[in-house]
């Protein structure tokens, strides 16, 4: 086995157990304990492991750190944060939802955790992590898994999703245009978040501030379909005036 294949393994080893031995590593790769030490030097290097006395221990945040989702999530968290408390008091007669995979209803989700009387239909697969201690009562959409990000897609995603009826759904965007709508990025992710739409009474779109008058790929959904647009600051006039026009109750 080359060096770097070696490392490779030691990495996935790693990954997969938390932990590694210097020795049992030279055991396995039958190499000198020496260079073993070597290579855990590189990927601590990589920020991959820590060493440790005779072996090493997994970096959980090195895990995290190579995954779209957990960049996206640290991205304007206290914004996110803002925009997920303001959206508590919309759903306190409710007793069914649905979410999407953004890590922006995912700082909802922690703060629903308690709602024994709610449930919560989802393809975001970081909610089942988030959520298995919970209260809450969690369904899953099913489907083809995204690593990407941490969600479930395809076309059996969206006919688990055509089974239920909720009291609301909760979705974030990419962009808001006043002309285009909510806009995202990913086709397969807006076909999700299109087909939990149509299966619920009430729609509460959160966006914080950089999403305003901002283009992306896809076509999520027309304006007019919304009914609470929560955000973390004050949008401009323009988009205040909009929102009254439209019928759309603007939080912030």
């Amino acid at each position: 086995m080359s060096a770097k294949d070696r490392i490779n393994t030691i990495k996935q080893m790693v990954s997969n157990e938390k932990k590694v031995t210097v020795s049992n590593l030279s055991e396995v790769f039958r190499v000198t304990e020496e260079t073993i030490r070597r290579d855990l030097e590189k990927l601590e290097i990589e920020g991959i492991l820590t060493r440790t006395y005779g072996g090493a221990i997994l970096n959980e945040n090195s895990q995290m750190e190579g995954v779209p989702f957990y960049k996206r999530a640290n991205t304007m968290l206290v914004e996110k944060r803002k925009i997920a408390l303001k959206v508590l008091p919309l759903l306190e007669n409710k007793t069914t939802m649905s979410g999407d995979s953004s890590s922006t209803v995912m700082e909802l989700l922690k703060l629903l955790k308690n709602r024994k009387d709610l449930t919560i239909l989802t393809n975001s697969t970081e909610a089942f992590n988030e959520l298995s201690k919970a209260d809450v009562y969690v369904v899953s959409t099913g489907g083809e898994f995204n690593k990407s990000s941490l969600s479930l897609q395809g076309r059996l995603t969206k006919e688990i999703i055509k089974k239920y009826l909720v009291d609301v759904v909760v979705m974030s965007c990419k962009g808001l245009d006043m002309e285009n709508g909510a806009l995202d990025s990913n086709e397969n992710e807006a076909e999700i978040k299109k087909a939990m739409l149509e299966q619920a009474s009430e729609v509460i779109l959160l966006a914080d501030h950089s999403k305003f008058d901002k283009k992306a790929f896809v076509q999520l959904a027309d304006l007019e379909c919304i009914d609470y647009l929560v955000t973390d600051q004050k949008p401009s006039e323009e988009w205040v005036k909009f929102c009254e026009k439209n019928s759309i109750e603007l939080i912030y």
